[in-house]
């Protein structure tokens, strides 16, 4: 609890409601968070009201808040520049700063005479470069292009040194290298490569291609058949990639395609950007939810554009920002063009979309020893649902039985979109005299959620699900709910409705179904742990049912009731250990004397 509170609340009761910058600053008079609003005053209340729904970063933020200063703008648009320019040079703690956990790339030409093109992590030695570029990744793959492409070598020899003193490389044989150690190749060719290459890299494909094909027709025309025969290989070589390139590209000329994946608190944004038909870079960032209500894209877009002038006029995402018109003039204003963002519902830009989302779900799998599918599949599954997160902790419940007989259920955990198997818990239906699932499953979820509200039994007990699905429709989750809100626990629930195949081809929700068939991720998820709660209910049902039949049996044995036969059960579990065990070993277990467990040894060795 903030002791300042009182004073900030009556200090924000005068505050205007024009729009403007808020600067929250702590005790040392630190500036931890800076935000812009529309209305001043209601935007700062909401931070200070007495029953604030923080979010546990907002919530340490507020906590440490002393004091707070504000400027007034003259509109949204203006307190929007001015809080990207107050962020970038003051970097708050509880703002969202765009970090990425990797250094700069860049290509490197170097200054020999015979220069080399390569992927530096630096510029540290001579030479030019270009770039900075944020992946690695594609500056090596964009180097070995152009070295392939225009045969230039790649090889550790210094060619005023070593020409003509040694065999030339595989490369040369395998015409991936012109073999400039040969002495065959002029300096003015080698350097209209280079230069070539560099050019290739810089504008892309059809802009070299056609310069190449002018100098190839004039070549031609001056009747330097070889020197156009080169330069003809090299047009098939840039197209031979262009094409590869056409299949990662999907018809995005120059665009920046924004991906977001959410795993728990934790975000992380993927932009691939396309310039001139090509990918020619990714960043990928991590970033903290700081509000719940907070618009992700939104505050990216201003953090990530702001400054930049290197911006293409269409920029793919999945949502139109609620910014979006102050976001297009401030990235107009910045470039000199007109800018789009484009929410693409299917078609090329679509599935453009859906590799960038895949690659920040990779990145975020990485980072929380995960899968990129189960990052996905939890997503969709809160959006799906209308939960405000993914959900980490999931439960889920079946009823399993032989007519009356053996009533049981299944509770089996899945954290993080995996199994916790030890987790897992077993229960025995005891208040239902005869098959009633919707009984059955009111009286085990009640017993289950009393050890929350009373913090009973181990770890998993005590702890609060994010969700709880339950095996069957409507009537299930109607018989439920009502149960979690007399417990004052705010737990969502939702049904599993099968299919025809016995899979969960739809979410209950109250009184309406959630279709998933066509979630692919989502539908994956839920049969897993469909499968996994009926595996481990059902198994359980017929391993208590196995015993109430080899108890029956056991009493048999005359000195045998139903005490000494649980008594047995309970010590040796199955058949074949019974089997196993000695006279004396079943006269301790069951308490009876020796003519007795003899008696009993017998009956099991000849009849059981």
């Amino acid at each position: 609890m903030n002791p300042r509170l009182e004073y900030l609340r009556e200090k924000t009761g005068k505050l205007t409601s024009s729009a403007g910058v808020y600067i929250m600053k702590n005790k040392d008079s630190e500036i931890i968070y800076i935000g812009k609003a529309k209305n001043l005053k209601n935007r700062v209340t909401s931070y200070f009201r007495e029953h604030p729904d923080h979010t546990p970063k907002v919530s340490a933020m507020v906590s440490n808040v002393y004091d707070y200063d504000f400027i007034v703008t003259d509109s949204e648009y203006e307190a929007l520049l001015l809080e990207c320019s107050l962020i970038k040079q003051h970097k708050p703690k509880y703002n969202i700063l765009l970090k990425d956990d990797k250094g700069y790339h860049y290509i490197r030409i170097s200054d020999d005479e015979y220069p080399k093109i390569t992927a530096e992590k630096n510029t540290l030695q001579k030479g030019r470069y270009l770039g900075p570029y944020t992946s690695g990744f594609i500056v090596r793959e964009t180097v070995n292009e152009a070295n392939k492409i225009f045969m230039l070598p790649t090889c550790n020899k210094k060619f005023t040194e070593n020409m003509r003193k040694s065999r030339p490389c595989l490369n040369y044989h395998i015409k991936t290298c012109m073999g400039v150690c040969t002495g065959k190749i002029s300096h003015e060719t080698y350097l209209n490569a280079v230069n070539q290459a560099v050019d290739f890299i810089k504008t892309g494909s059809p802009q070299t291609v056609e310069k190449m094909e002018q100098e190839m027709n004039t070549a031609a025309e001056n009747l330097d058949f070889e020197r156009a025969a080169v330069l003809r290989d090299r047009i098939i070589a840039v197209k031979k990639i262009s094409e590869k390139q056409k299949i990662i590209n999907s018809g995005a000329d120059s665009a920046d395609i924004i991906g977001i994946a959410e795993f728990y608190d934790g975000i992380y944004v993927s932009v691939l950007i396309y310039r001139e038909n090509r990918l020619y870079d990714k960043a990928v960032f991590e970033l903290e939810r700081t509000d719940k209500d907070e618009d992700i894209l939104n505050t990216f877009m201003i953090g990530y554009y702001n400054g930049k002038s290197d911006i293409p006029k269409m920029i793919i995402t999945d949502h139109i920002p609620e910014d979006n018109e102050l976001i297009e003039k401030m990235l107009e204003k910045n470039s000199g063009h007109k800018i789009k963002i484009n929410q693409p519902q299917k078609g090329k830009l679509f599935e453009l979309l859906r590799l960038a989302k895949n690659n920040s779900a990779e990145y975020a799998a990485l980072k929380n020893n995960r899968t990129g599918k189960e990052i996905i599949a939890l997503e969709q599954l809160a959006k799906s649902l209308g939960l405000e997160k993914p959900p980490k902790y999931i439960e889920a419940y079946v009823i399993s039985n032989l007519s009356s007989e053996s009533m049981v259920a299944g509770m089996i955990v899945f954290e993080n979109g995996r199994p916790l198997k030890k987790a897992y818990k077993r229960f025995t239906v005891k208040n239902q005299a005869y098959q009633n699932d919707y009984g059955s499953m009111y009286e085990v979820l009640k017993r289950r959620l009393m050890h929350i509200v009373n913090q009973e039994g181990d770890e998993y007990f005590r702890r609060t699900p994010d969700l709880i699905l339950l095996d069957g429709g409507k009537g299930h989750v109607n018989t439920i709910v009502p149960i979690v809100k007399e417990l004052g626990l705010n737990i969502p629930v939702f049904g599993m409705v099968k299919d025809n195949k016995h899979r969960t081809r739809a979410i209950a929700a109250g009184g309406k179904e959630i279709q998933i068939n066509e979630l692919k991720s989502v539908f994956n998820l839920f049969t897993r742990i469909q499968d996994e709660v009926h595996r481990y209910s059902v198994n359980y049902m017929h391993t208590k049912h196995n015993k109430k039949t080899y108890t029956s049996e056991l009493r048999k044995v005359r000195g045998i009731g139903e005490k000494k036969a649980a008594k047995l059960m309970l010590a040796y579990k199955t058949k074949e250990n019974l089997k196993q065990a000695s006279p004396e070993g079943l006269a301790s277990s069951a308490g009876v004397n020796k003519e007795t467990a003899l008696e009993l040894w017998k009956f099991i060795q000849e009849e059981f």
